[in-house]
């Protein structure tokens, strides 16, 4: 069974089961950004300043987030980036979301470019969880 760090990060790719211990496992550090309660470009960027523990001098636009993605100096040759409950936010926010995905994606292509890895994974809440 193929695991997702034993390939190149491809896109958007659906996390799998238990991510932080797999990631461990491979040596690959694991930022997790929640999705939650976004609703704008602003609690976007925030939610982004909080999952990767930047400084508040975090420029908040597009561009610092690709360039925060690409930094040698502040990534981990091999990280991955936990998108939590990002189908219901591509949901509301198709055009915020297709602006974000834009952005992770030329840093996934330029971390690859240098040599290093940035896998983006999805993970969603237990759609089967029971209830009592």
């Amino acid at each position: 069974m193929i695991q997702v760090f034993d390939e190149a990060p491809n896109g958007l790719q659906p996390a799998p089961h238990d991510p932080r211990m797999l990631a461990a496992g491979h040596q690959v550090a694991v930022r997790e950004i929640n999705f939650r309660d976004v609703h704008d470009k602003e609690s976007l960027m925030l939610a982004f300043l909080r999952g990767l523990g930047l400084s508040q001098t975090f420029g908040r636009n597009w561009d610092a987030l690709y360039d925060v993605l690409t930094d040698p100096e502040s990534r981990p040759a091999k990280s991955a980036v936990l998108l939590c409950s990002y189908a219901s936010f591509r949901k509301k926010h198709p055009h915020l979301s297709a602006d974000l995905e834009r952005v992770m994606l030329d840093a996934q292509a330029t971390a690859a470019e240098a040599g290093r890895s940035l896998w983006l994974l999805l993970e969603e809440p237990d759609s089967d969880t029971r209830h009592w």
